[in-house]
């Protein structure tokens, strides 16, 4: 038989986040985002879970060109734009929105030559400080592309920085509003944190949100909210089998760098998956995780293949028993993937796109 790990997605879990956003922000519509391979899950395999929305958002070319081959032929936007001129002619000939966020790219829409002018987003960096037109030069950009044949409607973007905190979006959203009154154009600045904590006001939510992360069940400002108390549920199970148990006598350690040692005696099992299937090396002791649906904790250092787990809680266990390191275990339970990140010191948004290749993959509702 194969190795035992392997992980699940579940697309019922994706339609019913999605739909949750969509209770969030009212009258908006939404973006899917499936950038970096729908987060760890597969494009392919996410798909079914996700068309229920407005539009695909995602960076690559030939994830767009993906997206366009499973039928999707509704809107698709490139979040960071094109990387060079001749992108523009995939954008043309596959009917791709994108972002316009330096003055390079509208310098290449400038040159191009379509048939079909161009949905643009224009980005403007209103405190985030990665992509973006500045506040003082935004309105000269939109000039620009308002002038050009290339370009079609215009739409205007710009992404919060701490939507998830305390500091909040207010300074950013002001900031906002101030540059692009009175140009015309549908509005785009709510990722998942702004969606939740944010879109009650209607303005804010404006035309488009982008939530990423909550689709796919995940809760963006953990650990002051988790996932139950947004509503999400787990779109990514990653599931193995205890592959030997033994008894670990007081005094003894296990693992490597024998940075576990046993205060008294007690029994242990071999779990199998390691970071050479995406779990995160760097989860210390104490780490939780479910055997037959029990919650325990991980014990000593992560092994490329291997990861130990204290069996005190779960006395029946055996080889072969169900280990589920994140999402629901076959009892119901689940083990919120971001509690492991936490634990680990990241974020659940690595653990998903961590997943290994070898890790086999599989769908159900």
């Amino acid at each position: 038989m194969p190795r035992p790990i392997h992980a699940t997605i579940h697309t019922g879990a994706l339609r019913h986040n999605l739909a949750q956003m969509r209770a969030a922000a009212p009258g908006a519509r939404v973006w899917a985002i499936v950038k970096a391979n729908a987060y760890g899950h597969g494009i392919e395999r996410a798909f079914e879970g996700l068309r229920g929305a407005d539009g695909f958002a995602l960076l690559d070319l030939a994830e767009a060109q993906r997206v366009r081959d499973l039928g999707w032929r509704g809107p698709i936007l490139l979040l960071e734009g094109v990387f060079e001129p001749r992108d523009l002619e995939l954008c043309s000939r596959l009917n791709l929105w994108h972002a316009v966020h330096g003055d390079e790219q509208i310098d290449w829409l400038a040159t191009h030559k379509t048939h079909q002018p161009h949905r643009v987003f224009l980005k403007m960096n209103s405190g985030m400080n990665r992509l973006g037109f500045a506040p003082e030069r935004f309105r000269a950009a939109y000039a620009r592309l308002q002038a050009l044949p290339q370009v079609d409607e215009i739409s205007l973007m710009t992404h919060f920085s701490d939507a998830d905190g305390d500091k909040g979006i207010a300074a950013q959203w002001a900031l906002f509003q101030r540059t692009t009154d009175g140009l015309a154009g549908e509005r785009s600045v709510c990722n998942s944190a702004a969606v939740l904590r944010h879109a009650q006001d209607a303005a804010v939510r404006g035309d488009w949100v982008r939530p990423g992360i909550a689709v796919y069940g995940s809760s963006p400002d953990f650990p002051e909210h988790d996932a139950a108390h947004w509503g999400l549920q787990p779109s990514m199970t990653l599931a193995s089998k205890l592959i030997a148990v033994s008894a670990l006598p007081a005094g003894a350690s296990t693992g490597y760098g024998s940075i576990f040692t046993a205060e008294a005696p007690m029994r242990i099992g071999v779990v199998a998956c390691g970071y050479a299937d995406g779990y995160p090396r760097h989860a210390p002791t104490g780490t939780p995780v479910l055997v037959d649906g029990v919650r325990t904790r991980t014990l000593g250092r992560v092994s490329m293949d291997m990861i130990v787990v204290d069996l005190t809680p779960v006395p029946q266990a055996a080889p072969g028993s169900e280990v589920t390191l994140w999402g629901r275990a076959g009892s119901g339970a689940v083990l919120p993937i971001d509690e492991v990140a936490h634990a680990a010191g990241t974020v659940g948004y690595e653990l998903m796109c961590a997943l290994a290749p070898r890790v086999p993959v599989s769908v159900e509702e």
